[in-house]
């Protein structure tokens, strides 16, 4: 496993926009992912980062998982909602930085960030087909809550879904350091 000094959480900017455009170009799976969305040249990058990912609302917050300041992915905390503190949360990563820690790192510093804003309950979903993201899930403390069926869709083909769920009362996962944001 590759060394993950240099990474941070911070917020997305438009200079960000050629490596939207390396982590979307690079990886078939971040294309699914991303669905009907183009990020096929820089400014449409930048575009989606200025709409998308660089704008805070009451609802939702991104924070991008940034190596030696190069942004290389992204973790996603939206539909926020305070009244009964639950939230949904996603993440992917840049495949030629995959296999680091990174992801798992990001999910616990913006798991923590959210609990700091009076959220208890988290939520995310991953593809049946994809264990690393359960793996990514499992190991920053969000545990395993049941599969819904044909959940999502990209293109035409749909996917089911395992949930997961940590808890602002669910200890923290051992042996994972938080990104400093």
């Amino acid at each position: 496993m590759e060394s993950s000094e240099g990474a941070i959480l911070r917020r997305w900017t438009p200079d960000d926009a050629g490596a939207l455009n390396d982590a979307a170009s690079g990886s078939e799976d971040l294309l699914i992912q991303f669905g009907q969305q183009d990020l096929a040249t820089h400014d449409a990058c930048r575009q989606y980062i200025e709409n998308q990912l660089a704008t805070e609302s009451a609802s939702a917050r991104h924070f991008a998982v940034a190596v030696d300041g190069v942004a290389v992915g992204d973790i996603g905390i939206s539909s926020m909602e305070f009244n009964h503190g639950t939230a949904w949360v996603s993440y992917w990563l840049n495949a030629e930085f995959r296999g680091r820690g990174l992801i798992t790192r990001g999910l616990v510093s913006a798991s923590e960030w959210a609990f700091s804003e009076s959220l208890f309950r988290l939520e995310l979903g991953h593809r049946v087909n994809n264990p690393a993201s359960c793996r990514v899930a499992t190991r920053a403390g969000f545990q395993a809550e049941g599969v819904e069926r044909a959940k999502l869709r990209y293109g035409v083909e749909r996917y089911d879904v395992e949930t997961h769920a940590r808890l602002a009362t669910d200890p923290a996962p051992k042996d994972i350091a938080p990104l400093p944001r």
